[in-house]
């Protein structure tokens, strides 16, 4: 879930013509796009949902649900169509396909906006309206098995090291399998967070719709839970 730290965040103008479909755009890549998705501020904003669908329109496939963008995000209440440009963006569009604002991904990270302020595009996780932020995480945590019971005792900080990466500090008590990680420093990216070892090792957790975290399928492993003490 997250992406390489310390790179540049992407930067570019909002493209002026009319989203155009990338020829790698085909049904199984337009279907696996389809359903209910989350349009919210990197900041911790309120966002608003989006339905995505496969019925051509002008400019792409069919959005619904915009209006519920009129006051978080109004640059999006008038978007009627989504679909993939050449370059690989993923633009809005308004009824007459002129795009209302595109989306850039990194392998492995969610879909981000291009220019001005950064906003994600993600996958509608339950109720959530918002993404988490380093300042709303921050806190004592534990890491947990499903069963409930303890594996380590975390703090999450909002200090940061000299590259910007905010900090952590594990109890001392900790399993074997997290102690050896040697995690000290965390980030959020999207719905998914990410624990970084001073060797190189990482631990990562994608949000619950409850506001919890279990460790992600990707990792190797027996399932964990990260929840708030």
């Amino acid at each position: 879930m997250i992406r390489a730290f310390g790179l540049a965040a992407v930067s570019a103008a909002l493209a002026s013509t009319a989203a155009q479909p990338a020829p790698a755009a085909d049904d199984e890549v337009i279907q696996a796009q389809t359903g209910t998705w989350l349009v919210a501020p990197e900041s911790g904003a309120k966002g608003c949902r989006l339905t995505f669908g496969t019925k051509a329109v002008a400019g792409g496939h069919e959005i619904t649900g915009a209006d519920a963008c009129e006051k978080p995000l109004p640059a999006l209440a008038k978007a009627r169509a989504w679909n993939f440009t050449d370059d690989g963006a993923l633009a809005i569009a308004d009824a007459e396909g002129k795009p209302l604002m595109r989306f850039q991904q990194e392998e492995g990270s969610p879909w981000e906006s291009e220019g001005g302020d950064p906003t994600w595009l993600l996958p509608a996780l339950g109720d959530v309206d918002h993404v988490p932020t380093v300042a709303n995480l921050a806190g004592a945590w534990r890491i947990q098995q499903p069963n409930g019971k303890p594996v380590c005792d975390i703090t999450l900080s909002t200090d940061k090291d000299q590259d910007g990466t905010a900090k952590m500090s594990p109890s001392g008590d900790c399993a074997a399998e997290i102690g050896e990680l040697k995690l000290s420093l965390w980030a959020a990216e999207g719905f998914g967070l990410v624990m970084l070892g001073s060797d190189g090792s990482s631990l990562s957790f994608d949000m619950k719709p409850d506001g919890s975290y279990q460790k992600s399928e990707e990792e190797e492993g027996e399932p964990l839970l990260l929840v708030r003490k």
